[in-house]
Formats: structure tokens, sequence, C-alpha cells
């Protein structure tokens, strides 16, 4: 590491939110540190893995929609300066059972705020897709220019380009902060005894927000454990990619997946959820109750892969905040401190446009969100962000 004195900003988590919050800083001609113990979104991580969905669907939730249609503006933006293909437009398609007041939500959200939209009765679904089981389903809304997020690769992308920008990239272990009678924080200590000073700070830590700041936060960021499960496509069958087959959600089932994308198999995950969990302790192998509900889930909703083998499986972690929003907010007590997280389940799309507000809030030039804020943050979990 440099001369400490150096750095206007140090990020510790090199996930998507502390990426695109780095590249931000680093456009504005900010000296910034981005901070990680594993590397950019490692396998530990909230953001690591092979695929995010970005949609712009989220009921009546407009900020949601609105900073999913600037996020995908700038991912798009920086996988055409970098030269990365990154994203895939395969399209989402919401699926709607008796319940479909949520979809009349999306749809009214969607429509105000100019989204590209297509509507389908049952029929009309079974026509376009005969390889999906629809019963219980009764309307289909499907965003064409929404799709996938290649997830991984697409952090390290972003990384990469801030440390292009003029920022800097470090692994190492960060110490949890201790409170300071100035009431700012002076430095940050790593485990092999460095000490790193800036003018400000930001902890986009995800999962492990809690342990980091356990009197504050502990009670308030809820990790879960997340399982994802690939099924194997029959061999020369391409009714499982794209675009014979959207990116899908069953509301109603909390269930979602993607079609085939880079030959992994058809992907399939369990929205609600898991069980709270340590993310430096939890089992990284799924449970025979998961196999067993992703079995059954495929061969009603996907007959033809019934019989389909388990290629791949995966268990991360949703680290979310009471009700879903995301905590984007000064620490309480440090003033040049700054808490970036509860994005789990839905952020992975937002990080560019968590940056942008990040930066904006730190350099005075964005008014704040009040859902954003920490006070609105309870200690129990009452879902209401999807």
């Amino acid at each position: 590491m440099t001369n400490p004195s150096t750095y206007d900003c140090v990020i510790v988590g090199a996930g998507v939110f502390g990426a695109w919050t780095a590249w931000h800083l680093a456009a504005q001609k900010q000296r910034v540190l981005l901070v990680d113990a594993y590397g950019a979104a490692h396998s530990r991580a909230s953001s690591g893995g092979e695929t995010r969905i970005i949609r712009m669907g989220y009921g009546a939730d407009e900020i949601y929609t609105r900073w999913s249609l600037r996020s995908l503006e700038q991912w798009k933006e920086l996988f055409r300066s970098t030269n990365h293909a990154l994203f895939v437009q395969t399209g989402v398609l919401w699926l709607a059972g008796e319940d479909d007041a949520r979809l009349d939500e999306t749809i009214s959200t969607l429509q105000h705020c100019g989204v590209t939209l297509e509507l389908f009765d049952r029929t009309a679904m079974e026509k376009r897709y005969p390889q999906v089981n629809f019963d219980d389903v009764s309307r289909g809304l499907l965003e064409p220019e929404s799709g996938v997020l290649l997830a991984r690769r697409a952090v390290t992308c972003v990384m990469e380009d801030a440390v292009r920008r003029g920022a800097q990239f470090h692994i190492a272990q960060i110490f949890p902060p201790q409170p300071h009678a100035s009431h700012r924080l002076d430095f940050i200590q790593t485990s092999s005894g460095a000490r790193v000073s800036a003018r400000q700070f930001v902890f986009a830590c995800g999962p492990w927000l809690g342990k980091v700041f356990p009197e504050l936060l502990g009670q308030r960021i809820f990790p879960t454990r997340q399982e994802v499960f690939f099924f194997g496509t029959p061999a020369g069958d391409s009714r499982f990619t794209t675009p014979s087959l959207p990116t899908w959600l069953f509301q109603e089932e909390e269930a979602y997946g993607m079609p085939e994308i880079e030959a992994r198999g058809l992907k399939l995950a369990h929205d609600a959820h898991g069980e709270r969990v340590d993310p430096d302790t939890q089992s990284r192998l799924v449970s025979p109750e998961g196999v067993e509900w992703a079995r059954r889930f495929v061969a009603r909703r996907f007959p033809a892969l019934a019989d389909a083998r388990i290629v791949e499986t995966r268990v991360c972690q949703y680290e979310n905040t009471s009700n879903g929003d995301f905590l984007i907010d000064r620490h309480p007590e440090l003033s040049n401190v700054w808490l970036a997280g509860g994005g789990s389940g839905h952020g992975f799309k937002h990080g560019p446009a968590l940056g942008e507000y990040l930066a904006g809030q730190m350099s005075g030039h964005r008014a704040p969100e009040p859902r954003f804020s920490l006070a609105s943050k309870a200690t129990r979990q009452q879902r209401a962000v999807f």
C-alpha cells in the first residue's frame, strides 16, 4: 500500500456495491483504495457466482425500477467501453397466479417509467413457451430488454476499470474499527499490522457488516443461507436456452431461474429467505431438503427435465435488512464512515446506481433517501421489497 495519508476514501469490501462506489469516486478523481479480504466478488461473497438477474419490475416501488433502469444503462456502457460481453438479454418473464395484484402494480410502474413490456394470458404463454407448465398461472409480464449479468466477471470488470481510472485495489483483512472520542475514524488496521488512513471510509462488507459492527448492525443485517441448482438439459435440445426460454420468476412460489447460459444448465433458486447463517462458517454444500425441493419444482414446471441431473450447485447467502430496503447511511458515531449493504436477493443489479448515489452523498451533492437510512432499519424481519 502507498503512503496512507494519500487516500481520500478507503472502501472495505469489493463486491458489487464497493466496486461501483470505488468506480464513481475514481471517476471524480478522488484517491481511492478498495480493500477485500479475499478478492473481488470471491466465492464466499454475496456478489460471487456466475449470474444475476437484472429486471425493472418491483411492484409499486418506483425507486427501484428507476435505479434498475439507470444501472442497466451504466452496466452496458461499462461493457462497451471495456469490450466485455457480460450482459445477456434473455428477457425476464414475471408469472402470477390468483394473487396478481403485485403484477398489476408492476405493470403500472413500468408503464409510468417507460419500460418496454409484453403481456400474456395463459393461452398465449403456453403457445410461446410450450416447454413450461403454467398450471395455476393466470398471467405473465415479459420485460424483453432485461436479462442476466455475468456476476463475478462483471464485478471484476468494474474493479479493473476503477483501477484504470486511478483507484488502487489490495487484498487485506481489516480489523473492525473501534469507537473514537473524536467521532471520526482516523485509520483502519490490517491483520498484517498496517495502518491505512483516509478522509472517509466506506464499509460495504455484505454479510460481514454485522460482524464488523456487531453492536450497531448485528441485529439489523440478516445473512441467510440460499441454495442454487443447475439442471443439465438434454443433448441437442435448445428449448432451455435463450431465446427459446427467458429468465423467469414465479411470484407466488418464490422461485426464480434462468435459461442455460454458457452451458451451465437451467438455473433454479428459491427466493424465500433461508436459515440465518455466519458467512465464515456456514456449509457450502446443498441440503437434501433443498435438492428434493428443486427436483420437485423442475419436474412440475419443466416436465422434459423431470429426470435431469443436477450438474452444479452453489450455496451463498443473502444479507438483507429488516424489510429489504438498502442500508446506505453514515455511521451514527463516526461522521466520516459510511455503511452500504442490505442488498442481497435484489441488490446486485443496482450496483452502478448505488455507487453513484453513495458517491454523491459523500461529496454532499445528493439528497439522502429516507428509505435507505439506518434509522429505518428494524431488528425483526418483515420483508416488503421483492
